[in-house]
């Protein structure tokens, strides 16, 4: 689940190992362009760690940065699958 924190969308995401991990970073990269909406993120080993904030909107949560989390959990729900 997402939460709000210091203005900011949060999720961490657990894989099986680091090329799962990866290749959901890349499917998150090409949504985030679709979006054009960029995240902050860093990755160790399998675990993604995903902070959402609208830099135009002063680093505030917006809906923006909603829709592009809605994005992502579907594309987590696809991959999945």
């Amino acid at each position: 689940m997402w939460i709000e924190e210091n203005n900011q969308l949060k999720r961490s995401f657990l894989f099986k190992d680091f090329s799962e991990a990866f290749g959901f970073m890349c499917r998150v990269a090409l949504l985030a362009e679709q979006h054009n909406h960029h995240p902050f993120w860093s990755n160790v080993y399998n675990k993604v760690e995903i902070s959402l904030s609208t830099h135009d909107a002063g680093n505030l949560v917006t809906e923006k940065d909603h829709k592009l989390a809605q994005a992502i959990d579907k594309l987590l729900a696809v991959s999945t699958k």
